[in-house]
């Protein structure tokens, strides 16, 4: 066996590790009262509970959460929020999600679910404000201190418009995983790791097979 080959795993684990774990422990509450200080003055915060938000921010557990939205996009074409031209309320989104998704893999976060609605409601009791949504997603966030850099990101604020004017309600909300029949990250980058250094490992063992040994008897 290659040690050399073999030992690429933990190293590359631990810099994926890097990238995709809370280090940095729960928010402080010096770090949560500078957040809202800045926060509430933007434009778009008024969309947001700050009370919901503060009291999600000061439970942090330190842990990775994912985001659940449901979205009701406009099915009419909707006015351009920069150049006024009507244009499909989804295509608009993608303007808004395309950045933001960038952003969010830089921190460790990525998305997990995305469906559409395809019927009405099957069961549905005691719900007041029962109204469909035409899609549903989900977002992995690293820790909800990155939920609040991404919420206080001035890029984050000035393509908040396009999110505004592509969707005619929405409802969000934080969630923690508790079974989930899908293959995580870690577990799935722990196996690539493994699989491509097996074969690394077997194309070495293959050429040296196939390698004649040097002729000792030549002068």
């Amino acid at each position: 066996m290659n040690w050399k080959i073999w030992i690429s795993i933990p190293v590359l684990y631990a810099v994926f590790s890097l990238w995709y774990f809370n280090w940095q422990g729960p928010l402080t509450q010096a770090e949560i009262e500078r957040f809202f200080a800045a926060f509430e003055p933007q434009t778009g915060s008024e969309q947001t509970s700050l009370e919901t938000l503060r009291r999600f921010f000061e439970e942090d557990d330190g842990r990775g959460f994912v985001m659940l939205n449901q979205v009701q996009i406009h099915e009419r074409p909707v006015p351009h929020p920069v150049t006024g031209e009507l244009v499909d309320g989804r295509a608009l989104l993608t303007e808004y999600l395309a950045p933001f998704t960038v952003d969010l893999l830089r921190r460790g976060g990525h998305p997990v679910f995305q469906a559409r609605t395809v019927g009405g409601h099957v069961d549905s009791w005691n719900a007041d404000d029962n109204v469909s949504f035409s899609a549903t997603a989900m977002m992995r966030y690293r820790s909800r201190r990155d939920l609040m850099e991404l919420a206080a990101d001035p890029a984050f604020t000035d393509a908040h418009i396009y999110k505004l004017a592509a969707i005619e309600r929405t409802v969000s909300y934080p969630t923690q995983v508790v079974f989930n029949t899908s293959l995580a990250p870690p577990a799935a980058v722990l196996m690539l790791l493994l699989l491509l250094t097996s074969v690394a490992q077997n194309v070495v063992n293959l050429r040296r097979s196939t390698t004649p040994p040097p002729n000792k008897d030549l002068p």
